[in-house]
């Protein structure tokens, strides 16, 4: 049976029990569905249709307070409705859009989706959370609590870090990724490479261009876009090569390692000139490596001369044909 209780502007009606109460602790992240309906019943969001639970990080200025305080009364395994006032509730819209995008399930299309979601066309992007942020209402909410970690007890996605930890994490990223490197399991090396390097974008737009803050953080990015490069090479993706060891040249126009990795990427790419370039660049950078050079300078000769005799023997089938 259903096991009803009421706070101020709060009614909440346990509709299954659950296991234990957890301890709830600034940085502890709840896991859990919801499920949203207007008073007349109406879903407006159902994170089990979309089988995406939501998160939430205690302490972190939830845009909802009232929702901490219902998960706080929840057990692990418990279900239970919360029908709340309007007031308590109006910036749910906000809290809606932004675990529809956490979600994964908006992309700005005009088609319709399992809960109802339409086309983007003004103010939030989706007519349904326009509606309520123009004419609010009481909401019901029906929570499942899946899971609660302690602070410590889980790693945390970007998303829910403050700056310092951002960037604290990016080394921790960069060695991760080192090791894949080593296990030789390229794409997941370059996963970690990309994700330190979007937590350092991140950062980025918080400095001002040119000053010491943004320069050191630019400096952070060449090791990365390096590494980032080279799993790419390995993988034969050869253009996401030659876009950063640009990158990173433009910064660092005498970069020794860019511009091997770029010529090789030119030669993948079949940019043989470019490709000589740089590795003649290279050869006048660090003379340790001319021998290394000079073989794949040779290389790259064969190898056009190859396409040349291909190409002209392509070229003679056609007049002949």
């Amino acid at each position: 049976m259903a096991d009803s209780k009421s706070a101020a502007g709060v009614n909440k009606i346990v509709l299954s029990p659950g296991k234990h109460l957890p301890d709830f602790y600034n940085g502890s992240k709840a896991t859990f569905h919801f499920k949203t309906s207007k008073p007349d019943g109406t879903v407006i969001d159902d994170s089990k249709c979309l089988k995406k639970p939501m998160e939430l990080i205690f302490g972190k200025q939830f845009k909802m307070p009232i929702w901490e305080e219902c998960l706080k009364s929840m057990r692990i395994g418990e279900i239970a409705q919360f029908d709340i006032e309007k007031n308590f509730v109006d910036a749910y819209p906000l809290v809606s859009k932004s675990y529809r995008q956490f979600a994964g399930v908006w992309k700005g299309d005009t088609g319709s989706h399992c809960c109802g979601f339409t086309g983007m066309k003004e103010g939030l992007g989706h007519p349904d959370l326009d509606d309520i942020m123009k004419k609010p209402t009481d909401l019901s909410f029906i929570f499942e609590l899946i899971s609660v970690n302690a602070p410590g007890d889980y790693e945390k996605e970007s998303w829910a870090m403050d700056p310092e930890e951002k960037l604290q994490s990016v080394p921790l990223l960069q060695e991760q990724g080192n090791k894949f490197y080593r296990q030789k399991k390229y794409k997941e090396a370059s996963e970690k490479y990309a994700e330190a390097l979007n937590r350092l974008e991140q950062l980025l737009l918080r400095e001002k261009p040119g000053e010491e803050e943004w320069l050191e953080l630019e400096k952070l990015k060449i090791p990365l876009l390096l590494n980032f490069s080279q799993c790419k090479l390995v993988e034969k993706d050869y253009y996401p090569v030659i876009e950063h060891t640009t990158t990173v040249l433009k910064k660092e126009e005498d970069n020794v390692k860019a511009l091997f990795r770029r010529a090789k990427a030119h030669v993948g790419a079949w940019n043989p000139e470019e490709a000589r370039a740089d590795f003649r660049r290279v050869a006048e950078l660090d003379p340790s490596l001319s021998n290394v050079i000079k073989n794949e300078l040779k290389l790259l000769d064969q190898a056009e001369k190859k396409k040349n005799q291909e190409d002209k023997a392509k070229l003679c089938g056609k007049i002949f044909s």
